[in-house]
Order: C-alpha cells, then sequence, then structure tokens
C-alpha cells in the first residue's frame, strides 16, 4: 500500500506558462492518474470538464495569481506536507484498526479558481474529494488559514477513503442517507482533529455552527433523506445547493459538518473509542447513540 502524492506543482506551473491553445491537452495528461476515479460515472468522462466544473484553475486567464499562489504553496512545501501527514495518518489508523484492507492512493493537489465567487467565498478556498477508494483531490486557494491547514485536509479526506475502501462501509447510491454523509463529515473531522487538535482538525466551513442548536436541530431533522441530490443542500448547506442547482433547505454553509462532528463526539464519548477506532462504526449506530446521549 502506498500514498502517492502527485507532482502537481511542475505540472500546473507547466500548464500556466504554456500558450492557451497548448493548455487543455496538458491539464488532461496531469489529471490522467486519477481518471479512474469517476469509474463508475455513466459514459467516459472528461477530465478538463470536471475541472473546470470543480472550482479547479482557469486556463485562460488570471494566469499571474495563478503562477504567484503556485509559489506560495511551493514555499510553504505544501506537497511534502501532505505526503508526511498522509503516511503518518495511515500510522495512526493501522495502529487503531490492525489488518486494515488500504488501497494504493493517489494523491491530486490543485489550485482554485480565484474568480470563483463561490469557491472563494462561502467555500472559503477549499473543496476536497476523498470518497472514491485510491483516490483523493484537493482543490485549494492558498490563503493563511488554509495553507495552516494543509496537513489536516488531507488527513480529513483519507478518512473518507479509508471509510469507503473494500472491507468498509458501502455507499450505496440507491440506499445512503443524508446521515451517512453528515456522519463521515464528522468521523473524518474526528480523525484529524484526533492528529492535530480542534482548531486545526474541524473543516473550516463547518466551524460557525458547531454551538448553534437550531442548525443541528435541522440537521437531524433530515438525517434520514435519501437521493444524492439532496446531500448538498442538507450538507454543505444553502450557498452549494443554489450553486450547484439543488433546492435549499435553509441551511448555512457547512451545517452537516458542524452536526456531524457534534454527532461523532458524542458517540465516542459514549463509547470510549477514538476515531481512528471508530472509522468503519454504522452511521445508524452513531446517530442513535449520540441523540440518546443527549446530543
Amino acid at each position: 500500500m502506498t500514498i502517492t502524492v502527485l507532482d502537481t506543482y511542475s505540472a500546473m506551473k507547466k500548464i500556466l506558462q504554456a500558450p492557451v491553445t497548448n493548455r487543455v491537452d496538458l491539464l488532461r495528461s496531469m489529471l490522467e492518474p486519477v481518471k479512474d476515479m469517476y469509474r463508475y460515472f455513466p459514459g467516459e468522462v472528461d477530465l478538463v470538464a470536471m475541472h473546470q466544473q470543480a472550482s479547479g484553475f482557469p486556463l485562460d486567464r488570471d494566469e499571474e495569481r495563478c503562477l504567484a499562489a503556485l509559489e506560495t504553496l511551493a514555499t510553504a512545501g505544501a506537497w511534502e506536507r501532505m505526503q508526511r501527514a498522509l503516511d503518518d495518518a495511515l500510522a495512526v489508523q493501522l495502529a487503531a484498526t490492525p489488518g486494515l484492507e488500504v488501497p494504493d492512493i493517489t494523491v491530486l493537489f490543485l489550485l482554485g479558481d480565484p474568480a470563483d465567487d463561490h469557491f472563494i467565498g462561502p467555500s472559503l478556498g477549499m473543496t476536497g474529494n476523498g470518497g472514491m477508494s485510491g483516490y483523493i483531490v484537493i482543490t485549494l486557494w492558498p490563503f493563511p488559514e488554509n495553507v495552516e491547514r494543509l496537513e489536516a485536509t488531507a488527513v480529513h479526506e483519507l478518512n473518507h477513503n479509508l471509510r469507503y475502501s473494500p472491507g468498509g462501509v458501502v455507499w450505496n447510491p440507491m440506499t445512503v442517507t443524508v446521515g451517512e454523509h453528515v456522519i463521515s463529515e464528522g468521523l473524518a473531522d474526528a480523525f484529524a482533529r484526533q492528529i492535530y487538535g480542534d482548531e486545526l482538525g474541524c473543516t473550516r466551513i463547518g466551524v460557525p455552527h458547531l454551538h448553534d442548536e437550531a442548525v443541528f436541530a435541522k440537521v437531524v431533522s433530515g438525517l434520514d433523506v435519501t437521493g444524492m441530490e439532496n446531500f448538498t443542500a442538507w450538507v454543505h448547506g444553502d450557498p452549494s445547493a443554489e450553486r450547484f442547482g439543488v433546492a435549499p433547505v435553509g441551511l448555512p454553509m457547512g451545517a452537516g459538518y458542524a452536526a456531524g462532528n457534534r454527532l461523532v463526539d458524542a458517540y465516542l464519548a459514549a463509547t470510549g473509542q477514538s476515531a481512528a477506532q471508530a472509522l468503519h462504526a454504522d452511521s445508524s449506530k452513531i446517530i442513535a447513540t449520540a441523540l440518546g446521549s443527549g446530543s
């Protein structure tokens, strides 16, 4: 089992310095190592289109801003820090769950789009996708708070990857609930907090709502909702729902993350487990235990 953080620094620098007409092909080549993460999508996936839809750095503008941001990340040792963090976190996880089946994992770290208002605004310059076994994609703009949290961000996505890898929890699109998604975010944050502490380990979008009782109650009311098209509204909140054309449900950005942290913390306190030990815990049991304990 090997975790490989790809050298996207060199690749992105080459893309941003190339003639505009050459950039699409160069980007497609850089994205090729993660094409299999879309293996369950119907039909062939256009990697460049996916990059653009996911707030990836632009190919026809803002070159100087992006090159400067790239150097900020390089100076901060971003790629090396993420590699060390993932290797160290895997060791923590294996100590807690001996015999865990771990896939080889490829990590794609990308600059985001500085002109994407939703990415830079409500998303605070960071998105991640770690739910597809064997692949992690992190898209980031180097605000100081995001650079400080590079390790915790990577470890959060690793937790998702290991929860949904073979032998772990099965994400069945036909039956999966908002509750599973909410709990997965809470577990991933709890794992990052176990290693890096509460201040760095909490996903930033959820922090403002951690103690908001109305937000918590609203999220809890939707935990049994099924249909993955609904998850954005319940987990990420109305700003993301509106961005992606989903009906809002009256929740602020990051509401599901805040609720997930509270539910998982209540479960861990009740059971005496660490976040690492709870990697494959059933979300319905976590929810029942947490709510039964008066969270």
